[in-house]
């Protein structure tokens, strides 16, 4: 997604997705984007569109390869106060989340309509955090 993006003119950065990271990606930017894939249940390639100052994550999701994640990242932005004044969180519904499976069809369906509908916000010039 983040090659698409920047195929566009939109400068999008690729992190590893561990909290302290990601909240140190977002440190002074106002607005910002992420995207990621998730698991609520509902068929691969569903996108999801959340309000990252608002959305109340599960509070005790596993620890992944991320560390700690996401959710407990901007519940921990929130805290300190360290998070932009406008998020947007894009969620990807995936099923199989281990190394070597190739992208689904409804995945890269659901890539590229996440990456028109970041761009028709944007536009080209624009930058942001893909972590």
């Amino acid at each position: 997604m983040a090659e698409q993006l920047r195929a566009l003119g939109v400068t999008a950065e690729i992190c590893s997705g561990e909290a302290l990271e990601l909240i140190e990606a977002w440190h002074g930017d106002d607005d910002v984007v992420v995207v990621d894939s998730v698991e609520t249940g509902s068929p691969p390639g569903t996108i999801w569109l959340w309000d990252g100052r608002t959305a109340n994550f599960p509070a005790h999701q596993p620890v992944s390869s991320h560390g700690l994640g996401l959710s407990a990242a901007m519940r921990l932005a929130r805290i300190l106060g360290r998070l932009p004044k406008r998020m947007r969180v894009y969620g990807i519904e995936g099923r199989r989340f281990d190394h070597g499976f190739k992208v689904s069809p409804a995945l890269r369906v659901a890539v590229d309509q996440v990456v028109r509908r970041i761009r028709a916000t944007y536009g080209s010039g624009a930058s942001g955090q893909s972590c």
